[in-house]
């Protein structure tokens, strides 16, 4: 299921840059797929919580699985919303100026393999890594809106199109966001503490 969605976040993006209709509509197939996942793992989790009545480590283990289930299928919603608008936005010129969004697929992608990794390896530095890459995500999304509010300055006509290209913009932050949800999960099931909200994560 990660590596699905990992990819179905890359061939959004990819289906925006390179104008490729057909990837996009790969996305949306793809996305039931996802969907039928995270239906069968939420099942076979609560299973195991009702049949075995885990505890400490275990019941970590189950409750980490059920919410990164849920923020995996969540990405794969964002990223077919990417995929939804990329179809509306083919060939407009206003795509190839923003850099910062293939930039922020590069990065997104990359915290989600980092933190699926560090979940199947039990590895909490791994899963701080992730942590701090949030802030470079908010930055290149903000400079991607920078961009975009001066385009429209410039050009009141160019209004419609680069709302979409701010909402793609938002759904990458979003990826980086649910990534990092997934970082602190780990991070709470090998160290049992709890890490969300921290600014400065102490070490143990």
């Amino acid at each position: 299921m990660g590596a699905l969605v990992e990819s179905s976040i890359h061939r959004a993006v990819c289906s925006l840059i390179e104008e490729n209709r057909p990837l996009a509509e790969e996305v949306l197939r793809d996305e039931s797929t996802i969907n039928h996942m995270e239906m069968e793992i939420d099942g076979m989790a609560t299973r195991l919580l009702a049949l075995r009545q885990p505890v400490a480590r275990d019941l970590r283990l189950l409750t980490a699985a059920l919410k990164i289930n849920t923020d995996l299928e969540r990405i794969g919603d964002l990223a077919e919303h990417i995929a939804k608008r990329a179809l509306s936005l083919m060939h407009d010129p206003l795509v190839k100026t923003l850099p910062d969004i293939p930039r922020m697929d590069s990065l997104v992608r990359s915290m989600l393999h980092k933190c699926l990794d560090a979940f199947v390896q039990g590895d909490a530095e791994l899963a701080r890594s992730v942590l701090v890459s949030d802030d470079e995500v908010n930055s290149l999304r903000d400079s991607t809106y920078r961009e975009l509010l001066e385009a429209m300055r410039r050009d009141p006509v160019l209004v419609p199109v680069a709302i979409k290209l701010i909402f793609i913009a938002r759904n990458l932050e979003r990826i980086g966001d649910h990534a990092t949800n997934i970082a602190e999960d780990v991070v709470f099931l090998v160290k049992g503490i709890d890490v969300r909200h921290h600014s400065k994560l102490s070490e143990s």
